[in-house]
């Protein structure tokens, strides 16, 4: 009888706990379903016009938001933004009467929904280069 009542007992315990895993299971499912389509917005850096900053997202089927970190380049890759991910061809030649050269990049990925260009041009300064200049010469000394 003793046996009977202490394995029922045990029995019981052990239903409780899948019980109480498959709940919580379920509880990240429902969380992790919801939404199927969020509209993100831009990046904004928290000050200036570039860093780290916060971009906002709603979901209109569950009229939620969230809001995630997010960051701007703070180089020459902030005309394009951080949403906007390009792939780079080499350096063309200089330019002698702007003193520029350029190089296309062609839209790699695009993410959170960001409108992007399919092709960019990056232009910059060329690299001046050192002449020599005369400098005195130096006497031989016997």
């Amino acid at each position: 009888m003793k046996l009977r009542l202490l394995s029922s007992l045990v029995l019981l315990v052990v239903l409780m706990a899948v019980e109480s895993q498959a709940r919580k299971k379920e509880k990240g499912k429902k969380s992790n379903l919801g939404c199927k389509e969020w509209q993100w917005g831009a990046c904004k850096p928290n000050s200036e016009d570039c860093g780290v900053g916060n971009r906002e997202g709603t979901c209109k089927e569950k009229e939620e938001t969230k809001r995630v970190k997010c960051k701007v380049p703070c180089n020459w890759k902030k005309q394009f933004g951080g949403d906007c991910k390009y792939k780079f061809g080499s350096w063309g030649e200089c330019d002698v009467a702007t003193g520029m050269k350029t190089r296309n990049g062609a839209l790699k990925k695009a993410l959170f929904n960001a409108e992007c260009e399919q092709t960019v041009k990056v232009t910059k300064q060329c690299e001046k280069t050192k002449t020599k200049g005369k400098g005195k010469k130096m006497k031989k000394s016997n």
